[in-house]
């Protein structure tokens, strides 16, 4: 049995899994409507939350699960990357927890916590594969070569894509989180209305950089200002993000071809991008490869995912000491 802790952004998160992939709770405090009025998270409102909901949060995933803390045989816990504050708020906890029940604490890698959340929702997955790592912060091509055993082929050199989402969506004025907004009006739109860049970097490079698509988004918005035309921002959004799936879709499967895999998944927060998960698809059947998704909920933060990867590093001999501190910039593969 395992209990794990998700606090590495703005999501307030426990659940309880069995064996690694059997969830038998997940419970999600989202803190959507406290940034909203902001426009993005606010570090130091996330911390505060995390503080008032963190106790809660895991009682109804004990109560939800029909368990209590001594039938907990360890804690796992996010440590890192994200942001500080939230960090801390979740790995206290979980430490605190682990003295007073004196059962091992494990402490997981946010990002592999996305890639196992495909665990959880397919169990006959098993690796190698591909994965596609798009959310918020984070953008990563990894093969997965064994559970928790990882080689990075690419990621990104500045703005995550979730990330260039928010920010676009900001510019057009569509309000926070900017991702399901511009994806529901991208249906709407033209993909073809206007020539976005396609930034594809050096040849054979599978790093992705989403800097310059952001700009000439907002050049091209202020520019329509300028001249007194009108912005249609249904047009805007399908042909941004198609300038986006069009990227990350080619690099992946040539990633997929490499690396001579045969399954390709997605995680993260922009794996409910329904845009990416067509085009994706599309081009997975035509090479041949089978494409994998986790459910909605299981895409976004939350703490079944860091339960399953902290059930496979126990199982593999790990564990952390009472001294795990908060990594904001974690990289995947680290253990500290």
């Amino acid at each position: 049995m395992t209990l794990a802790i998700e606090t590495s952004c703005d999501e307030t998160s426990a659940a309880i899994l069995k064996n690694g992939r059997e969830v038998l709770s997940n419970v999600i405090s989202s803190q959507i409507d406290e940034h909203k009025k902001f426009g993005g998270v606010v570090p130091e409102v996330a911390s505060r939350k995390h503080v008032e909901n963190v106790d809660v949060v895991i009682q109804e995933a004990l109560d939800e699960a029909g368990v209590t803390l001594q039938d907990i045989d360890h804690i796992g816990v996010t440590y890192g990357p994200g942001l500080v504050g939230a960090l801390l708020v979740g790995v206290s906890t979980a430490k605190a927890l682990a003295y007073a029940l004196n059962i091992p604490l494990v402490g997981v890698n946010h990002i592999e916590g996305h890639i196992c959340a495909n665990y959880i929702e397919d169990k006959n997955l098993v690796p190698p594969f591909l994965c596609l790592i798009v959310s918020g912060g984070h953008t990563y091509l990894v093969h997965v070569k064994d559970y928790g055993t990882y080689d990075i082929l690419g990621k990104t050199r500045d703005d995550a894509v979730g990330e260039a989402f928010d920010k676009v969506a900001r510019a057009i004025g569509l309000g926070y989180p900017g991702g399901p907004i511009i994806d529901k009006l991208a249906k709407k739109g033209n993909k073809d209305a206007i020539k976005f860049p396609r930034v594809y970097l050096e040849q054979d490079s599978f790093d992705f950089s989403f800097s310059g698509l952001k700009s000439a988004v907002l050049n091209y918005l202020n520019s329509q200002r300028q001249k007194g035309i009108e912005i249609i921002v249904e047009d805007v959004a399908a042909s941004f993000q198609a300038a986006v799936v069009d990227v990350l879709v080619h690099k992946t499967i040539e990633g997929a071809k490499k690396k001579k895999v045969d399954s390709i998944v997605l995680a993260g927060g922009v794996a409910a991008n329904s845009g990416l998960r067509e085009e994706l698809q599309k081009a997975a059947k035509k090479e041949g490869l089978t494409l994998k998704y986790p459910s909605i909920k299981l895409c976004t933060d939350n703490a079944a995912m860091i339960g399953c990867a902290a059930y496979y590093a126990y199982k593999s001999g790990f564990t952390s000491d009472l001294y795990l501190n908060a990594v904001p910039n974690l990289k995947l593969g680290e253990r500290k």
